[in-house]
């Protein structure tokens, strides 16, 4: 198990890039099982929970191809089909949420797939049923074995159909959009999830012969196709470290310019750091963060306080609510922060109120920042990484922090962020890896 020990109040400044996005990765990755032929994926980030897919792929009989740092070939030609019913492949899947997705691709080209109860973050119940009543819809059937923990479905033939989902599911849409594409007439997906990374997973099978339309809105239609060939993709820059890299340069940088960001698909990111008062400046594809003295938390329009709450997209993503918390609290003015779709999400602010953040958790879902404008700093502690992005957060809050910290258990970081103490530590921060 590795800690970070970090040396507080150090300042950035420079220019770092984002990693490609990781949710857009283990969906991408996913769907080169639809296909015999190569399909080519670029821009991959080297993080833990991407390369556990890619090992996993592997083991499952695909052949993977490593032309650069970050750029592989996959061909599933011969899937070995009996060890995806082994109780070796299922125990490694419950180590992997992102593993779920294995569902719908598989179901629809081989009829049948098998998944224990996905691992992850532990932050709250993540129910699959919307990805089932999608399968069941398209008419497979499903079965699932309480003592082992293991969900079967199969099929004979998927069929087209029109569906309602019960709730907009970034990972549920992208396994019924998988399995779709070979279903047998047309298939209606009505509140779909729109993020770009469903919109990229939408344009990477429509490149490899799939037929779907509604790219970008909560209506998708699918017309079934017999086969699906090779392609190539690059996947989009990773918008949650964005959203960490301008909250960083916000609280403790000194001119941090964040490049190749992929503006035009960041959505209300950057909209809601400068309701913080935080100064966002858009360079062509770039952002510059200036030296902040100050940030001054807006209000609505009739003076009231203001609320930061997530929603499906376009709304306001919740990977990013951990680290908009951590920035309020050096801000001028206070801010309720609103965690609708995960209820243990916030349990991480007690460490934050350890290290003197001014932080009243309301409930499960809710809790208001009382910024301390910079004039008092956190100080140093110990803590330990509960999820990935409550660990960003802290090691955000570790490095604004007077003094030492500590932070355990940071593979969980490890999972959604490429050698961040590296990329850090070149812009100024001061952070050593230890076991």
């Amino acid at each position: 198990m590795s800690s970070f020990i970090i040396e507080g109040g150090h300042s950035l400044q420079g220019e770092i890039q984002p990693q490609g996005a990781k949710n857009e990765a283990l969906q991408v990755l996913c769907a080169t099982l639809l296909t015999s032929e190569p399909v080519r994926i670029k821009n991959v980030p080297d993080i833990a929970d991407v390369n556990t897919q890619i090992k996993l792929l592997s083991e499952i009989g695909v052949k993977i191809c490593t032309n650069a740092p970050g750029d592989y070939t996959f061909q599933a030609d011969k899937i070995n089909l009996e060890y995806l019913q082994s109780d070796e492949y299922l125990t490694r899947c419950s180590h992997l949420r992102g593993s779920v997705m294995f569902l719908g691709p598989l179901l629809a080209r081989y009829g049948t797939a098998s998944v224990s109860r996905p691992g992850g973050d532990k932050i709250g119940r993540r129910r699959l049923d919307t990805h089932f009543l999608g399968f069941k819809k398209l008419g497979a059937a499903f079965d699932y074995d309480r003592e082992r923990g293991v969900f079967e479905i199969h099929a004979k033939e998927l069929r087209g159909a029109y569906m309602l989902l019960d709730e907009a599911s970034v990972t549920g849409t992208a396994n019924i959009i998988m399995a779709a594409v070979f279903a047998r007439g047309t298939t209606t997906i009505y509140n779909a999830a729109c993020e770009p990374y469903i919109q990229q997973l939408c344009l990477l099978l429509n490149r490899m012969g799939a037929r779907i339309s509604g790219i970008a809105s909560n209506r998708l239609t699918i017309e079934g196709v017999s086969e699906l060939h090779g392609a190539e993709h690059t996947i989009l820059p990773d918008m949650i470290e964005v959203g960490s890299f301008i909250g960083m340069a916000a609280m403790f940088g000194k001119g941090v310019r964040i490049k190749n960001t992929g503006y035009d698909q960041l959505g209300i990111i950057p909209y809601t750091f400068r309701r913080l008062g935080i100064d966002v400046c858009h360079e062509g594809d770039d952002i510059f963060i200036p030296e902040q003295p100050h940030y001054e938390i807006d209000s609505f329009i009739d003076g009231s306080f203001m609320t930061l709450s997530d929603a499906p997209w376009p709304g306001l993503t919740p990977d990013l609510l951990s680290v908009l918390l951590v920035v309020a609290t050096q801000a001028k003015g206070s801010v309720l922060i609103h965690q609708k779709m995960f209820e243990s999400r916030l349990f991480f602010v007690d460490r934050l109120i350890d290290m003197g953040a001014q932080i009243i958790l309301c409930d499960p879902h809710r809790a208001v920042v009382v910024g301390h404008d910079k004039q008092m700093p956190l100080h140093g502690g110990r803590m330990a990484s509960p999820d990935i992005r409550a660990g960003i957060a802290l090691l955000i809050a570790a490095m604004s922090a007077e003094g030492m910290s500590q932070i355990d258990n940071v593979n969980q970081i490890d999972r959604g962020y490429q050698n961040i103490e590296g990329r850090l530590n070149a812009l100024g921060a001061h952070i050593t890896r230890v076991t």
